[in-house]
């Protein structure tokens, strides 16, 4: 289980972020829903372990590195093929290329496994990167809008990734996202931050269909579900 003690995090005096506990079990996947601003970015960093929170512990119960796959808002490609991105996160041996073609397959790339990675579009990054994280078996995904700049094909695909590659390994799943549509699809629980606290949390449907906080009722004015 993950669990986050007392975190709180500032910037120049300003907090961003201040949960008291919050606890996610394994197998499960969470969604991270919340305004521009809300603090989704900055606890998934802090779980991530790329920003140490100003104060509070956080424990994963996972050592080894790769265990753990975060994808970041905008990730990035390397110059040089989509293949080879996707086979750095591989460690060398029997069925590496295979494993890898495979991962680009899954988000619909792989007419774009020899070109430059560093020449790809926005959605197109996002679904490269996508494919180096779930290349490998992972106990824990952290996903900052993962699908933030790729059109609906690339919703679709990166979407049906996602959920095959967890019942294949039993991970879990924590992604931040603007669209409840999104949540309600991807995601067994819902967490609703707002100005860095947590507003409301519980089932997902639960959440976006019967809101109790103002904020989330506030939010969720603006979509139709």
């Amino acid at each position: 289980m993950i669990s986050i003690s007392n975190i709180k995090k500032e910037y120049y005096g300003r907090r961003v972020l201040e949960i008291d506990e919050l606890n996610f079990e394994p197998g499960k996947r969470y969604a991270l829903l919340g305004t521009n601003g809300s603090g989704k970015s900055t606890l998934l960093k802090i779980i991530a372990g790329t920003i140490v929170p100003t104060e509070g512990t956080i424990h994963t119960g996972l050592s080894e590195k790769k265990a753990v796959g975060y994808l970041p808002q905008t990730p990035y490609g390397f110059s040089f093929s989509v293949l080879k991105n996707v086979l750095i996160a591989l460690d060398d041996g029997p069925g590496a290329m295979e494993t890898a073609e495979a991962a680009i397959k899954a988000v619909g790339l792989s007419s774009l496994k020899d070109a430059d990675a560093s020449k790809l579009s926005g959605g197109e990054t996002q679904r490269m990167a996508f494919a180096r994280i779930i290349a490998i078996s992972r106990k824990l995904l952290l996903l900052d809008e993962p699908t933030a700049a790729t059109d609906l094909q690339g919703i679709d695909l990166l979407e049906e990734a996602l959920l095959n590659y967890c019942r294949e390994n039993q991970c879990t799943v924590i992604l931040s996202t603007h669209s409840p549509a999104q949540a309600l699809r991807l995601a067994d629980e819902i967490i609703f931050l707002h100005q860095g606290c947590i507003a409301e949390r519980g089932e997902a449907g639960q959440v976006l269909n019967d809101p109790q906080s103002v904020a989330a009722q506030d939010f969720l004015r603006h979509w139709k579900l």
